[in-house]
């Protein structure tokens, strides 16, 4: 359970980045320091900076840049990769048509999934199948992404390297969330554009100031690139308060999902956020969503999760779960989230 936390740690995680592929990582003292961090802001907050990740500043803020020219577009431009169940739910949604618990967003967005080949994950993997739209304009975006996502998930690993950190503050191996949870995952990446107060106008925006509605997240990681000049994002503690998410140069800021939750048998929290944009500015958020695995494919698509066994989960007592089952749980998220 989160606490009365009134902010939000920063994590410098380069030693753990250096040594996430050494079999004796967990008895270098860097590491047991960044593990030490990791754990105490998972239990605390469920939220966290991180820096020395190791992406380059520079591809950070080229990826906000591109995704603003995209919303720069006229509505003609963006609806040419306008989402629809056809294109598996993946593409471009405008001002109000995200739904967070029944309520339209006031933020338009580009929804991007791993691809998922026709027959996958049988029936239940039906809706998610297709394969990523991407803008003709501007001309760089599809390799720009591409990049991104190979950062996060592929070549440097980032989100997978900091899933080893949190495996050893649950007190199990390194490796606990590869192989069949997480070793080659799933991912979906949101890029987000949110009306400042002095832009919004026409006939097709609605009348509120929730740029997103207060919501957890659903995988295990979620790594944030914003706008280094807004302040937007918030975070409720135990009491209730919303905490500001402030920009933090050169950061992502991260949160855990409900399936780390369960994982952790509630020893970690995966807690509620929203976003009011109540600047003048326009923000970019791009938020990578680590998920779960996708080894053994249609298996582990429809298999509960249900938490580690480890000393630390299991002296958190016999906490009540569902047991939910991954696919079910993203898809039914999906087909809730969007109006057409």
């Amino acid at each position: 359970m989160a606490t009365n936390f009134s902010s939000i740690p920063v994590i410098d995680i380069s030693s753990l980045l250096a040594k996430a592929d050494d079999p004796k990582m967990a008895e270098d003292p860097g590491v047991r320091e960044v593990v030490r961090q990791l754990d105490k802001a998972c239990i605390e907050a469920g939220f966290f900076y991180v820096k020395g990740h190791g992406v380059p500043e520079t591809l950070l803020k080229e990826v906000r840049d591109v995704t603003r020219s995209f919303f720069e577009l006229p509505y003609e431009e963006k609806a040419k990769i306008k989402l629809t169940p056809a294109a598996g739910y993946r593409g471009y949604q405008r001002i109000g048509e995200n739904i967070t618990k029944g309520v339209p967003d006031m933020h338009e967005a580009i929804d991007c999934y791993r691809e998922v080949t026709k027959g996958m994950y049988g029936d239940l993997g039906k809706t998610m199948e297709g394969s990523n739209q991407w803008p003709q304009y501007p001309p760089t975006f599809k390799v720009l992404m591409e990049e991104y996502i190979r950062l996060c998930t592929g070549i440097a690993d980032l989100a997978r390297k900091i899933m080893r950190g949190i495996a050893l503050g649950l007190g199990g191996s390194p490796d606990e969330f590869e192989g069949q949870r997480a070793g080659d995952p799933f991912w979906v990446m949101r890029l987000i554009g949110y009306p400042g107060v002095s832009t919004v106008n026409g006939t097709h925006v609605l009348k509120n100031d929730i740029g997103c509605g207060a919501h957890t997240d659903y995988g295990l990681l979620t790594l944030v690139n914003q706008d280094e000049d807004t302040n937007a994002l918030q975070v409720r503690n135990l009491s209730g308060e919303w905490i500001s998410a402030p920009p933090v140069p050169g950061t992502f800021v991260c949160n855990i999902g409900d399936m780390l939750k369960i994982y952790s048998n509630g020893l970690y929290e995966s807690t509620f956020h929203r976003v009011i944009n109540d600047n003048s500015k326009y923000r970019v958020s791009v938020a990578y969503f680590y998920e779960m695995s996708l080894i053994n494919e249609q298996t582990n698509f429809d298999t509960a999760v249900e938490p580690l066994d480890t000393h630390k989960t299991r002296a958190n007592g016999n906490t009540k779960f569902e047991r939910p089952v991954y696919g079910e749980h993203l898809i039914a998220k999906v087909l809730t989230n969007f109006v057409f």
